[in-house]
């Protein structure tokens, strides 16, 4: 399995929401899923997206790329040199790509890039608490459960 990331691009974020479909369960709130998930996703929302990662100067977003198309996106945010740490997180385009690895190799390469480029000391991350399979990856690549709180486990990852 070889995926690839880049640099999010406007257009790489109009693809990833082309065919994107809500995960139930990466939602606490039901009826937020039910509303978004009848909503989709417009041309317009995908816009309005791109201008606000354009304006965080503290966050680094990835398209994830497996054979020249885009399933996913990465990004670290919250970056705070000071402390050296930032907050990771992902999201796959649908069921089709998920459970194949493609999750777990891209936040791989992403924690890599927090440290090895951005020389952070800290990857912090979470997911509700019925995500279950977020919990597992985060397991997977070495992160530490910090606890539980208003319905969110924590992790942390030190530079080893």
């Amino acid at each position: 399995m070889s995926i690839e990331l880049k640099r999010m691009t406007k257009a790489m974020l109009h693809e990833m929401y082309d065919g994107f479909e809500y995960d139930p369960s990466t939602f606490i709130d039901m009826d937020l899923y039910e509303e978004y998930s009848r909503r989709g996703v417009s041309d317009e929302t995908v816009e309005m997206y791109y201008k606000k990662i354009e304006r965080e100067t503290d966050a680094v977003y990835f398209a994830v790329l497996h054979e020249g198309k885009v399933i996913g996106d990465t990004a670290l945010r919250h970056i705070d040199t000071e402390k050296g740490e930032c907050e990771l997180s992902i999201h796959l385009k649908n069921d089709s790509v998920k459970g194949k690895g493609f999750g777990t190799e891209a936040e791989r390469q992403t924690i890599a890039y927090a440290f090895d480029e951005l020389g952070l000391r800290t990857v912090l991350a979470d997911h509700i608490t019925k995500n279950t399979r977020s919990g597992h990856i985060l397991k997977k690549l070495g992160f530490d459960l910090v606890g539980e709180e208003d319905g969110f486990v924590k992790y942390r990852l030190e530079r080893k």
